[in-house]
């Protein structure tokens, strides 16, 4: 067990990852030879990720979750296992994913048992027991788990945690939280039964024979109390959340950031041992702008000295585009040369999206998200390119208190093409797509927490069906998006549209209709969503002059029962409201287009 940076150990790992080795792996009924360490892919923009959280994922044991029926809200540990994951990863696939992002795998406080989620790590550098099948064998299973996901050709993406620890010690006189203040007050460092110990104020002067691997925080180059906030609960200026106790990551040694050192060597290990190929970095609009850059850097450097040529990082920037852009790849206007991490999650486009497709949203909504992302992002370069590259984008996830897919008591299907509109329409974007486990399933966790949208999936009857009609239409757009690189990489032109083909527009009112274009080199997609949940729309939209030409035709790739498109046509005489405000009279082209309420059309020559 390494509980030190300096450990030996740690540098055999480093060094054994280092030296390029294949690697034999059982992959169901078949052995796979892999490279390790793992390559990365070419561009994260071709694969979509799948996010799980794996206490509530799967089981391997075949035992039912503890609290039943499986999607009521529990705040404690259900049973996931990584094997457990394993045993799907195939269904992963076929779904059509690329990645996997798997909530955090480290350690947490074992005499906490609410932290089933996996963001109050107690130990930086070994993987939670509980997520262990055998007793004991959580490192060899976390690493069977990303061996057999590279054999599948699934990249594997670690969540990870820079801001705080877990609820390693209590404060005299309140608990696991205290009241935020400006003062540092007082604290009880636990011990392996998670008892906070008033003999133990000061973590340094803990004998060792208390320095147990339950106890207290891990490496021990963590083991300080100044690397610590103390200060109670706090907010945007710092603070715990809640129980999870926040670093002082910008402590000082002279010149030596001794907190921001050890988790960069920590996770450099967990990249090394366990052969990952990405990481989400939690609350990282919480942690000082010049340590996001150092660590996204160190990664992106860690990475490529072992031949992972693109290894990914993205952060939870639960902000506005300004806040977000702060964050990403580098700014020209900085004195540093430093690239930062690779992308965000776009919470812009989240804040959103999910109220368009619902209908309560006007399409201005989603068109003022881009234009003011693409003011905001002129001084940035960044490793991974133009603004498709700096984003993941998303419908819903473990944070929210509800899930996409609406829940209607008297008529529980009636909305359900809402759930094709919004995945075809995020596949479509700009951005490297993001789907919550059991999506693909149907699940429509609805509450007052959080713990409603994080279901026991396994306990559902036949919970990883393949035929589940959300599951085919999620492979089939999957299968469109692999086959159009104008989709993953192509410039992002929102289209006006018109119900009689002279006035043309993007609709100010709500529910409407969107109309965007992707264009790589001389081929256009067109996506056309309406988002009315009752009428109908029969009309034009605008695609490009130059590279369509009169008598072209469109063809519908996502529904064999659509409406086909009326050939391409010019027209003058037209009154144009463009997207960024000017006007125009023609000549223009256009297509004929004709949608149920809640359809999405997919649109190619």
């Amino acid at each position: 067990m390494i509980l030190s940076l300096n450990d030996p150990l740690l540098q055999t790992t480093f060094d054994r990852a280092s030296k390029r080795t294949q690697r034999v792996v059982q992959a169901g009924t078949q052995s796979v030879a892999i490279t390790t360490p793992f390559p990365s892919p070419h561009d994260w923009r071709d694969v979509w990720i799948y996010f799980l959280m794996l206490d509530r994922f799967n089981r391997d044991d075949g035992l039912q979750p503890v609290s039943l029926p499986y999607d009521k809200p529990f705040g404690q540990f259900q049973g996931g296992t990584f094997n457990g994951v394993r045993a799907q990863l195939r269904y992963i696939k076929d779904l059509g994913a690329g990645a996997i992002w798997l909530s955090p795998v480290l350690k947490n406080r074992q005499s906490d048992l609410h932290t089933f989620h996996g963001y109050g790590i107690q130990d930086f550098l070994r993987p939670e027991p509980r997520f262990a099948s055998v007793p004991g064998k959580e490192d060899e299973e976390l690493r069977a788990l990303v061996d057999e996901a590279h054999a599948l050709g699934l990249y594997v993406i670690f969540d990870i945690v820079l801001n705080h620890a877990g609820d390693v010690f209590a404060y005299k006189g309140f608990g696991s939280s205290a009241p935020g203040g400006s003062e540092m007050r007082p604290v009880e460092w636990r011990d392996e039964t998670g008892r906070a110990r008033a003999d133990f104020p000061v973590i340094e002067n803990i004998p060792d024979q208390h320095r147990n691997p339950d106890a207290l925080v891990w490496p021990t180059e963590l083991q300080q109390n100044r690397f610590f906030r103390r200060k109670g609960k706090g907010g945007e200026d710092g603070g715990d959340f809640e129980s999870l106790k926040e670093f002082v990551t910008d402590v000082r040694d002279g010149q030596i950031f001794p907190v921001r050192n050890a988790l960069i060597l920590a996770y450099q290990y967990a990249i090394a041992r366990y052969d990952i190929d990405g990481f989400r970095i939690d609350t990282l609009k919480f942690i000082e702008r010049d340590f996001a850059q150092t660590f996204g850097n160190a990664m992106r450097e860690y990475g490529l000295s072992i031949g992972k040529k693109n290894f990914f990082s993205y952060g939870e920037v639960f902000d506005d585009e300004a806040r977000i852009a702060e964050f990403i790849g580098r700014n020209t206007r900085d004195g540093s040369d430093l690239v930062g991490v690779d992308a965000a999650l776009d919470f812009p486009l989240f804040f959103r999206l999910p109220s368009f497709v619902k209908g309560f949203a006007p399409p201005t909504q989603i068109i003022d998200v881009y234009r003011r992302r693409k003011e905001l992002g002129r001084d940035i370069l960044t490793s991974h390119g133009e603004a498709g590259r700096f984003f993941v984008t998303f419908l819903d996830n473990h944070d929210m208190k509800e899930r996409f897919r609406s829940a209607n008591s008297d008529e529980p299907d009636k909305f359900d093409p809402q759930v094709t509109l919004g995945i075809a329409v995020l596949f479509c974007l700009q951005g490297i797509p993001c789907l919550y486990y059991g999506t693909e399933q149907g699940l429509r966790g609805r509450g007052n927490s959080d713990q409603f949208v994080r279901e026991a999936l396994w306990g559902k009857p036949n919970a990883f069906d393949p035929v589940h009609p959300i599951y085919k239409t999620i492979n089939c757009l999957s299968r469109i998006r692999d086959s159009q690189p104008a989709l993953r990489y192509g410039r992002l032109y929102f289209r006006p549209i018109s119900g009689d083909g002279v006035h043309f527009g993007t609709s100010p009112y709500a529910p409407g209709v969107l109309a965007f274009s992707r264009i790589l080199n001389n081929h256009e997609v067109v996506v056309v969503a309406n988002a009315s949940t009752e009428m109908e729309f029969s009309g034009y939209v605008l695609v490009d002059f130059f590279i369509n030409g009169d008598g072209d035709r469109f063809r519908v790739l996502n529904d064999s029962c659509a409406a086909v498109p009326e050939p391409v046509e010019t027209r003058n005489g037209l009154e144009i409201y463009e997207v960024d405000g000017g006007t125009a009279t023609g000549p223009a082209k256009m297509i004929s287009v004709r949608l149920r309420s809640m359809e999405v059309q997919i649109l190619a020559r």
